[in-house]
């Protein structure tokens, strides 16, 4: 394995156990246990930050443009 695929396989594998507390199955590479970490986490809301510090303007999340200029 290469080294950056042996590390993507350690993290992944640190990951799977403290997901499902148990060790990864030994024919995954790190790739496929990700993918299956992903897919059993569902899905998450998204909550739009709000601060009475923060102008709307100065908070952007993803897919939001960040000021009016870039709504056109």
């Amino acid at each position: 394995m290469e080294n950056r695929q042996q590390r993507i396989h350690q993290e992944a594998a640190a990951l799977w156990r403290e997901v499902f507390g148990e060790p990864p199955p030994l024919r995954l590479d790190g790739g496929q246990m990700l993918e299956i970490i992903t897919r059993s986490a569902g899905e998450a809301t998204y909550d739009r930050l709000r601060s009475p510090f923060l102008r709307p303007s100065t908070i952007a999340g993803p897919g939001q443009p960040r000021d009016a200029s870039q709504l056109r």
